[in-house]
């Protein structure tokens, strides 16, 4: 009888894809869930991008196979992008790997550097896909805890002594996640934060894996990983057009980094895919053109309703830290609950409204709730007052 491969031990179907089946059922037995768990956009992208992709589609020249390495038009938008908004400057034919989403871009990375045994430094709380990514590639997670009261930044005294203590123990750190502005917590980056990491990683041979999706969202200065100093050396930063533009199913993403490092990728990703379609690359490089009307736009919607997903978690005695950016608030719990995970089952069952339990990302996130921007002020409206009528008195 056939069995699943070792590599899959410890790896469970990811948190979002069992509940949204319980939500499925939920839905199918009564009042539907007001889903605001996931950060999948619900705005649309620009007119612009939607009509290249239209007129793109309609030529008979653009259904074959692409090449590995993305076509040059959209290779040259993401230089051009990065060059205007971050004012860092990329080699278009060397140092950009248009990807199919960054989400694939984690387990590239992983796949091109980890050996069985060898270790990568994995944020908690942080994206999940990070731990999944290194165990599925036979690496080792090897964790470091943010904390609120340090601004969720990094104890850099703390890496240094994890990394000593693996190399006396005979083993080998290659890789270090880093993601800010911070999914879940909506931390922004700090330049001397940043350039720190970068140090560390330059004295200590590690390579930055720096996972950048949200820098637009509710921020008016994107930073990159990139612009620091040295950084050219030890740093492969993933960006994607999924916040940022709107695109989340279109898989459009990007790694940026040394030519040296991307053609290493490069080895990996061209076993396993033949690029993206060309009208989505096409479409993909006019959304990168856009100016900052657009952003500015989008963040007004974005404001709009983090005011709104404010007063349900402060309606549930939550607290929420200021100035976070991205497209989700992350609050602490109230100390009436142990754990985000009772919490937000709570409200799930009584009030059909799903908030995500911070504990998914790491068990530094249990005493916190983080709610998706997602949804328009109507529903988040509808969700407040769900909550209101069910569980609220319980809950102060």
């Amino acid at each position: 009888m056939t069995t699943t491969a070792q590599r899959l031990e410890g790896i469970g179907e990811y948190y979002f894809s069992r509940k949204l089946r319980e939500i499925g059922e939920m839905d199918r037995s009564g009042e539907k869930v007001i889903n605001l768990g996931i950060g999948s956009p619900d705005l649309p992208p620009h007119p612009e991008v939607l009509k290249v992709l239209q007129e793109a589609s309609a030529r008979s020249d653009v259904h074959a196979y692409q090449s590995y390495k993305g076509s040059p038009v959209l290779r040259r938008a993401v230089t051009d992008w990065y060059a205007r908004w971050y004012g860092v400057s990329l080699d278009p034919e060397r140092e950009v790997l248009p990807l199919i989403g960054s989400k694939e871009g984690i387990m590239h990375i992983c796949m091109t550097y980890l050996d069985q045994g060898d270790l990568a430094l994995v944020p908690n709380p942080g994206y999940p896909t990070y731990r999944s990514a290194v165990r599925l590639a036979g690496g080792d997670v090897l964790e470091y805890r943010l904390h609120e009261e340090n601004g969720w930044y990094p104890d850099m005294d703390a890496l240094e002594t994890s990394v000593r203590a693996s190399k006396e123990a005979g083993a080998t750190v290659k890789l270090l996640f880093v993601n800010y502005p911070h999914m879940p917590t909506g931390r922004l980056p700090e330049r001397g934060m940043m350039q720190r990491v970068v140090d560390f990683a330059r004295r200590n041979g590690i390579l930055v894996v720096h996972d950048n999706p949200y820098s637009f969202i509710l921020n008016d200065e994107p930073l990159s990983l990139l612009s620091m100093d040295g950084a050219k050396e030890t740093v492969l930063e993933l960006n994607s057009l999924s916040k940022s533009h709107n695109m989340a199913g279109w898989r459009v993403g990007m790694l940026c980094g040394p030519a040296a490092r991307i053609d290493e990728v490069l080895r990996f990703k061209s076993n396993m895919d033949s690029g993206m379609f060309l009208p989505v690359q096409l479409a993909a490089a006019k959304a990168l053109s856009l100016g900052r009307d657009w952003h500015e736009d989008v963040n007004r919607t974005y404001a709009e309703r983090r005011l709104e997903a404010g007063r349900i978690l402060e309606s549930l005695g939550c607290r929420i830290a200021p100035g976070q950016a991205g497209m989700f608030l992350w609050a602490r719990i109230p100390y009436t609950h142990d754990n985000a995970y009772t919490l937000s089952d709570e409200i799930l069952h009584r009030a059909r409204v799903f908030i995500t339990p911070g504990g998914i990302f790491g068990d530094a996130g249990d005493g916190y709730l983080r709610i998706s921007l997602c949804s328009p002020v109507e529903t988040l409206r509808a969700a407040s007052d769900r909550i209101a009528h069910a569980i609220v008195s319980d809950v102060k």
